[in-house]
């Protein structure tokens, strides 16, 4: 067959849902839209033209974006979710070039390089999951392409200093443009669009499928200067989002109420979360400034089947360079939370201990 050879390397993404009714695995919001919001969006839905292609760029949802950051609509590019910018990037800006990124961090970026035949560059994090600034700093002098930096950082959670990748950004030069996955900032309390705003080449990422709890209608867009914009709409097929994600998408920007309430829930779910899995013996949870939490164990395996027996299912990360050992949990609801800890405390019970770690007040 004429496939190509990348092409066949690659083994395909899949995930299969679990049957187990507590779904703690893929960083979702815990709570769906209110129905009064989804009635609203079934009557905003019917006066869109069903029969008709939606607007070749989002117009309405674009510049109401703008609105919100601070920007001029051009400076805005809605897509099918980040993935699908993420992929565009690459396209512009990777192909014939670099991708450059840390390890571990989200597949997504690694993914699309090896699919476009492009030259992939991973510098391992540091103990701790901490930015190798200058092996960073090494890795993009001279080069041109894309480097990818997820802030938060999945699937660690940490946080990376603003001043720390300024300096990637300025080591880098022109010809690299410097991409940071914000995905997660709503629950880290801060995001980098003012190093957008000062460098041209910096693109910062954001999705509707974490805080805005949009998942299922898969929107992600970029905040770029405009001429780097221009470039990425080039990139993506046309009419790549649909009306009734658009139209979802706008009422949700209409429920920052709603959504500032739910981020309160998710940190305070997190801090006891935290101390909670801290408190159990063999068990070294990593500080989080996302909505999930990345937690260490002797077995991961074992824990992984003890709680998927109990209702629970979260996701394993064990095979990730520099995260061995480790599990990934989302942050659910409350009584979601019960559950997965009375697991871990079941789980702990019976667990072989962690190595350097002898209980709960163990130092790290």
């Amino acid at each position: 067959m004429t496939i190509r050879t990348a092409v066949k390397a690659l083994a395909p993404y899949r995930f299969t849902p679990r049957p187990e009714p507590i779904k703690l695995d893929q960083n979702e919001s815990p709570d769906d839209v209110p129905e009064v919001v989804k009635e609203r969006v079934a009557r905003a839905l019917a006066n869109v033209a069903w029969n008709r292609y939606p607007d070749l760029g989002p117009r309405t949802l674009e510049a109401r974006l703008a609105d919100r950051h601070g920007l001029p609509a051009e400076a805005v590019v809605v897509a099918n979710g980040s993935n699908t910018l993420i992929q565009a990037i690459t396209i512009v800006s990777g192909i014939g070039r670099s991708v450059i990124t840390v390890a571990p961090t989200f597949a997504v970026y690694s993914a699309q390089a090896r699919l476009l035949g492009t030259e992939l560059v991973e510098v391992p994090l540091l103990p701790g999951f901490a930015l190798p600034e200058h092996d960073l700093a090494s890795a993009v002098a001279g080069r041109a392409g894309v480097l990818f930096l997820a802030n938060p950082a999945a699937p660690t959670g940490n946080l990376f200093e603003e001043s720390a990748i300024e300096r990637l950004v300025e080591a880098a030069g022109p010809e690299l443009l410097v991409v940071v996955d914000e995905a997660y900032a709503e629950f880290a309390g801060k995001n980098l669009e003012g190093l957008a705003a000062r460098h041209e080449n910096v693109v910062i990422l954001r999705t509707f499928s974490k805080a805005l709890g949009l998942a299922g209608a898969r929107v992600g867009y970029a905040l770029a200067h405009p001429d780097v914009a221009e470039e990425v709409r080039k990139a993506l097929l046309p009419f790549s989002i649909g009306a009734w994600q658009t139209t979802v998408a706008t009422a949700l920007l209409d429920e920052q109420g709603l959504v500032a309430e739910r981020v309160r829930h998710v940190l305070a779910e997190r801090r006891r979360l935290s101390a909670a899995l801290a408190a159990l013996p063999g068990v070294e949870p990593f500080p989080s400034e996302a909505n999930f939490i990345l937690f260490r164990v002797a077995d991961p395996e074992a824990w992984y089947r003890r709680l998927l027996e109990a209702g629970v299912v979260i996701r394993r990360q064990d095979h990730l360079p520099g995260a061995e050992g480790c599990l990934r949990v989302s942050v659910g609801t409350s009584s979601e939370n019960d559950a997965f800890l009375a697991a871990c405390e079941a789980a702990a019970a019976t667990a072989v201990p962690l190595e350097g770690r002898d209980g709960p007040d163990t130092q790290r």
